[in-house]
Formats: structure tokens, sequence, C-alpha cells
């Protein structure tokens, strides 16, 4: 039976794809005082916002929606004390309410905390829906109240470009422009194949083969102490104690770059040799939640606990699952979340389902039928065997929640 149906194929191939694009900006001294204007104001905007939100639930007043926050916002900028707001462009101060109604959103839906005030030097952006230009050919962009800034352009912009966002990280300023295409027609080829998320490792794919895990943190960890221990015993907010900063941030920044490239290119490989993905349907925030209360752990049960919710944090599974989501959805596959259950550890050869492992829980050894195997190898044979009966039993649809290339700090910010 085939993976896909020529229905699934037509839906696959009007799909429009939306992918971001993140540069490095080439701003002068002015320019960067402007942006960092433009991001207090609208930093300014969102913490006062909030406020009087949270002032009306008290009150036990209705929650205003976007339009109402509009109109506070006029308000605030005919007031003679914050004349300043209007330096800043209107399309951006309202782009920072519409980030708290998508906040306010995400928590009513459970898919985030309460909205929380944003700090300076947290998160630092701007957005700009319209009023833009790109010059690709020059490798520069106009922004209004900003002028023309050149950027580091690493690859060319593909599709209509619908926003841009402006953020800072370590001193650097970034561009993200999101833009919009039309999917190019194309049929899912290659097989299918299981992937079973490690400790240890990083994953276990069905056909045998195991990846290794970066360990980004791991590396950089010892490193990343000596400098917040120096950082600590420097003065707070002085400027040596602002050079320190600066040295841990840089080293975060390392550690989330590195990351971020080993998952990108790790997914990409996965999702354009396989049509289908099979992979465990694993919530990351409840495996890594630390015990805590009457029923912790102490001594070296507690370590271990902490170590493996470190690891899993370190391999970043929740961020490897999303881009397999969004690049298996642009390339016309299949991601199908499998609940893991005992049958995962079935022999492959004698379906025996019995305790075959030795105690190091790397080799899978069959007492029935003398089967070896890596264990979490085992993992994704049975889960893809398990994808397989759920695609017999109803097929899927084609997963689409995630289609941007990578979040801005902008989105980053309303997720935390």
């Amino acid at each position: 039976m085939p993976l896909f149906s020529s229905k699934d194929q037509t839906i696959l191939c009007a799909m429009k794809r939306h992918q971001a694009f993140k540069f490095e900006l080439k701003p002068d001294g002015e320019q960067q005082r402007i942006m960092r204007r433009f991001a207090g104001s609208c930093r300014f905007v969102f913490n006062k916002a909030l406020a009087l939100q949270l002032e009306r639930r008290e009150a036990g007043e209705k929650h205003l929606g976007y339009v109402a926050m509009c109109k506070s916002l006029t308000e605030w900028k005919a007031k003679p004390e914050m004349l300043w707001l209007t330096e800043t462009p209107s399309q951006a101060l309202q782009q920072a309410l519409k980030n708290l109604e998508r906040a306010y959103k995400n928590f009513f839906e459970n898919r985030a905390d309460f909205p929380r005030f944003k700090k300076k030097g947290r998160f630092d952006s701007f957005r700009y829906p319209q009023g833009f230009k790109l010059d690709q050919g020059n490798s520069r962009l106009f922004l209004p109240k900003l002028g023309w800034i050149g950027y580091r352009k690493s690859r060319d912009v593909l599709g209509e470009a619908k926003n841009v966002t402006v953020s800072s990280s370590c001193g650097k300023w970034f561009v993200s422009i999101q833009t919009e295409r039309e999917c190019e027609p194309s049929v899912p080829q290659g097989s299918a194949v299981g992937i079973v998320m490690g400790n240890t490792h990083f994953a276990a794919l069905s056909d045998g083969r195991v990846i290794e895990p970066l360990d980004s943190f791991k590396k950089h960890e010892q490193r990343l102490a000596r400098y917040q221990r120096a950082m600590r015993r420097r003065v707070k907010f002085s400027n040596n104690w602002k050079k320190a900063k600066v040295k841990v941030q840089r080293i975060n920044a390392d550690i989330g770059n590195t990351r971020r490239d080993f998952l990108h290119k790790t997914s990409s490989q996965i999702s354009q040799n396989h049509a289908m993905m099979v992979i465990e349907d694993v919530r990351v925030n409840t495996v890594s939640t630390p015990v805590k209360g009457p029923h912790a752990r102490p001594g070296k049960t507690g370590t271990q606990k902490a170590r493996f919710n470190h690891s899993i944090l370190d391999q970043g599974w929740f961020e490897f699952r999303r881009q397999i989501e969004y690049k298996s959805a642009w390339r016309g596959g299949y991601l199908v979340p499998v609940v893991p259950d005992p049958a995962s550890r079935a022999c492959p050869g004698c379906s025996r389902v019995a305790n075959c492992e030795d105690p190091s829980q790397v080799r899978f050894a069959c007492v029935e039928c003398g089967y070896v195997e890596h264990a979490d190898v085992v993992g994704a044979i049975n889960l893809l065997r398990a994808g397989h009966a759920r695609l017999a039993c109803g097929e899927p649809t084609p997963l689409g929640r995630s289609m941007k290339q990578e979040p801005t700090e902008a989105d980053d910010a309303l997720v935390a």
C-alpha cells in the first residue's frame, strides 16, 4: 500500500512554505543607538500593557483585546511625559501589543506560562510588518526611521518577504526576514524509518544507525562555570561586571549556535532521505521535570536524575522533533508520533517480549532466538512497526504546525 494517495499529493503541492532567513546586520554607531531606543520603547509598551492587564484582572474587569490596547497606546503617546514614544515607528509599538496578545493566547491554550515582564538586555527586538525594502544585490535592507543597513549575506532570500524582526544578541544585531512562497510540487521519496531518542547517544534509527550526541553544554560547562564565578565576584552593574557578563553571554551563544547547527544538519539529513518518520511521542517537559517535595530522591539516585535531565535538555529533543515536523511537511513527508509501550522491547526475530537486555542497556540479546542488536535500534524497529500499524488503521494527516525554519528572538520571548 502506498504511503501517500493522489489526494494527499495534491494537498501537499498546494501548501505554502513559511521560512525565516536570519542575517547579521552591519549598522553604524548612530543606527545602533536608534535601534536600542526602538527596542526599549517596545519593551516599555509591552510592560505597561501587561501592567494594565494585571490591574484589570485584580479589579475583576474584562481582559482588553488588541484593538482596545491600541487605543490606550494612542493615549500614552499623547501624554507629555511619553512623547518620546513618537520617535519609534508606530507599527513596531503595535507589534509589541500583538506579541502580548499572542502570549496571553498561548497561556490560555496551555502552550506557555503566564506572560512576564520583559527585562532590559534579554530578547531586545522590534518588528516591521511592512514599509521595509530588501536589496539583495547590494546586501542591504531599508528600515523605516533607520535607513539603509547592510547585512552579511550568506544565502539568497527566497519568496515574498512578509515581515522583518530586528533583534540583539551578545552585542550584535540580527535581522530575521520571514517569507512566504508556494511549495514546489514534490512526491516523497525514500523509505520509512523509526527514531528513538537516547540518553548516552542522541538517537538510534531502525536502519541500524546510531547518532552520537554533540553535548554542547557539557563541553563548555567548566569554562562557563569559571566565567560565571568571575562575574559573581564583580560589583553588580560595574564596568568589570558588564565585561564579565559579555563573556558569559558569548559562551551561552556558542552553546546554542553549535546545538542548533547540529540539530539542523541531523534533521535535514533524515527528512531528505525518508518519506515517513516514526518518532516516540514523549513530552520532554514531563520527562525532564525534577522530583521535588516529600518524594524527592536524595543522594546517588537524585544526582542521576539531575544528570539525566541535563542530558535531555542539552541534546534538544523538543527542538529536534520541531525541526523534523516542519521539514517533513516541506518535503511532503509524514511524521508519525507513537506512544512507546512494552512492545518496544519485543525481539524483532521471534517477537518475544521479555527482559532480554544486559544490565548496560546497550546490547539487546534475545534468550529465545539469540538475536543480538543495539537496544535502542531494536526499539526503533518496533517503533517503526507500530507506525506502520497506525498508518494501516488510519492514515495520519501531514503535520504542518511548525512551518517556520526557526523562531526569532521575539517569538522565543513569547514562549518564555
